[in-house]
C-alpha cells in the first residue's frame, strides 16, 4: 500500500494570535483516533519554528550553514504526516478532513506527496 507524506505549510510570519480553543483540540484529537484506528496513520508531528532551526546547503562542493529564523522564507513546513492510503484520492481525503478541522480565519495549507518506493538500485 502506498504511503505519502503531508507536509503542513503555515505562514510563520502571520500565525494566528488567538488560540484555536478547546472544540478544535477535541476535533483534532477525534480525527487523529479514527485515522489511526483505520491504520491510515503511521506518523505525524509538529516542528518547532524557523528561530530554532539550521539550514544547511551543499553548494559548490562546500557546506554552508545558515541559522534561523528564515526571514526570506514567507512559507514554512510546520508539521508533517505520513498516511498510508490505498491511492492518492483516499491521502487526498484524509488531509481535507484536517485542513477542515482548523478555524475559518486560518491559513493553513499541505503539500501531498506519495513517498517514492521504488527499489535502489
Amino acid at each position: 500500500m502506498p504511503r505519502f507524506m503531508s507536509l503542513i505549510r503555515i505562514d510563520e510570519q502571520n500565525l494566528p494570535s488567538e488560540n484555536p480553543g478547546p472544540e478544535f483540540e477535541k476535533r483534532m484529537g477525534a480525527l487523529f483516533e479514527e485515522i489511526t484506528k483505520a491504520g491510515v496513520m503511521l506518523e505525524t508531528a509538529g516542528l518547532t519554528p524557523t528561530s530554532q532551526g539550521t539550514r544547511v546547503t551543499w553548494s559548490g562542493g562546500a557546506l554552508s550553514y545558515t541559522d534561523g529564523p528564515f526571514t526570506e522564507t514567507k512559507e514554512v513546513v510546520g508539521g508533517y504526516a505520513i498516511l498510508q492510503a490505498k491511492d492518492m484520492a483516499e491521502a487526498m481525503e484524509w488531509t481535507k478532513r484536517f485542513l477542515q478541522i482548523h478555524p475559518e480565519s486560518w491559513t493553513v495549507t499541505s503539500e501531498l506527496r506519495q513517498i517514492d518506493e521504488a527499489p535502489s538500485l
